[in-house]
């Protein structure tokens, strides 16, 4: 007997705390193809991290694991993914349909990730149903279907890329005896035709109408009879259909991507409203702190450069820490064309300043005046609302010309 499934000395193990748990102890087993098989054990005894090893959703920490002659240790993510989909089938006990899907869709969604045209794999899901005795349940949402009803779609499911191998873990674990009895003889009729069938259980009833059980526990197999009879066949089918373009294979997929997000979306208008409500709000606080934020450093920044962040005061006068100053000399008002002259100075203008009282007919008020130069505004940075700054001839006639800030300019002009 050729062997489809070849396991040698496999081990797996898991970190929990300072060392690790070993959940498989050296499993050496052969499954040929066409075999109905049980594996059996009580629960915490590794039969169902044995299945994944099997259908390759897990990897061994140690030993040799072959499907079809191929080691699949030597298989990168990609090849593991497409011997996965196109050849192993999964059933479990809880179904693990997609709620806003209908049956339909709930078989196609195998063949989906395959990249299979849609009106072919719409065909090839109907056919699967109506085999199954679904065919008028295949627009039905699963929580429109019993128990049975809902576990023969998932083995539609299984079978929708080929399922050569069906891996069913407590397929019947859920169900009723009548429905249960109705799941087992379909798996027997996908037996009969062809496909190897491994199931695991703890039922003893159900174990005991495969071919061949397999006992394990604690992680090591305690009984493992031969195969009942031959089974012909230990190679995978081939795949006669050309593999579509990556461009197409990529254009499909963000179309059902798109097509599935929206059908989840629609099943669940309530979250999908309050989850859109979450990301506006979440936007707006965002999008209001940066421009609140963005405000604020305006402001401050305009006040920096009222200030002058590359403007030079001088004062007379002792400040802390002068020398004595006798020795110090002021500048003085024929100093400035000398200043105004260096080619580092862009604008320089004298400047005294003092606190007094304002008249303008019967208006009185106290004001800081300051006496400044044509290119006072120019050194601070300041623009005029209205008006223009000192002009050559105000300035050499020594003209009473008064610049007044945006707050006193409305009492002066009323008056």
């Amino acid at each position: 007997m050729t062997a489809l499934l070849e396991l040698r000395d496999i081990r797996r193990s898991y970190p929990s705390g300072d060392g690790n748990v070993e959940v498989l102890k050296g499993i050496t087993l052969n499954i040929a193809a066409g075999e109905m098989v049980a594996i059996v054990g009580a629960s915490g005894s590794g039969k169902s991290t044995l299945m994944n090893i099997l259908g390759c959703l897990d990897k061994p920490t140690g030993g040799t694991y072959r499907v079809a002659g191929t080691d699949v240790a030597r298989l990168n993510g990609d090849e593991l993914a497409r011997l996965r989909r196109e050849h192993f089938g999964f059933i479990f006990q809880r179904y693990h349909l997609l709620s806003h899907l209908t049956a339909a869709q709930n078989v196609e969604v195998p063949a989906v990730y395959a990249g299979a045209e849609r009106k072919a794999r719409l065909a090839r899901a109907h056919e699967l149903l109506v085999r199954l005795g679904l065919g008028d349940r295949a627009e039905y949402q699963p929580s429109q279907l019993s128990g049975g009803q809902q576990q023969r779609v998932s083995i539609a499911r299984a079978l929708m890329n080929g399922g050569e191998v069906i891996l069913a873990d407590e397929p019947t674990g859920a169900l009723d005896s009548r429905s249960g009895e109705e799941v087992m003889g379909i798996l027997h009729q996908l037996k009969a035709q062809g496909h190897t069938v491994i199931i695991v259980t703890h039922d003893p009833q159900v174990a005991a109408q495969a071919e061949r059980v397999i006992e394990i526990h604690d992680g090591e197999i305690v009984r493992n009879p031969p195969a009942l009879s031959p089974a012909q066949g230990g190679v995978l089918r081939q795949r006669t259909a050309a593999e579509p373009s990556a461009w197409r294979q990529f254009s499909s997929g963000f179309r059902e991507a798109l097509i599935m997000a929206w059908r989840a979306m629609a099943a669940n208008k309530m979250r999908t409203l309050l989850t859109m409500l979450g990301i506006i709000i979440g936007i707006a606080s965002v999008v209001s702190i940066v421009v609140v934020g963005d405000a604020a450093k305006q402001m401050v920044l305009a006040d920096i450069r009222a200030i002058g962040t590359n403007t030079i005061d001088v004062y007379p006068g002792k400040d802390f820490g002068d020398d004595d100053p006798r020795y110090q000399q002021s500048l003085k008002y024929d100093d400035l064309l000398a200043i105004q002259k260096q080619p580092w100075v862009s604008s320089a203008t004298p400047a005294v300043s003092k606190s007094l009282r304002l008249r303008a007919n019967n208006i009185d008020v106290a004001a800081s005046a300051e006496g400044v130069g044509a290119q006072y505004f120019n050194v601070y940075g300041m623009t005029f609302s209205e008006g223009n700054t000192f002009n050559e001839l105000q300035l050499n006639s020594r003209a009473q010309v008064v610049v007044l800030d945006s707050k006193r300019a409305p009492t002066a002009i009323s008056a």
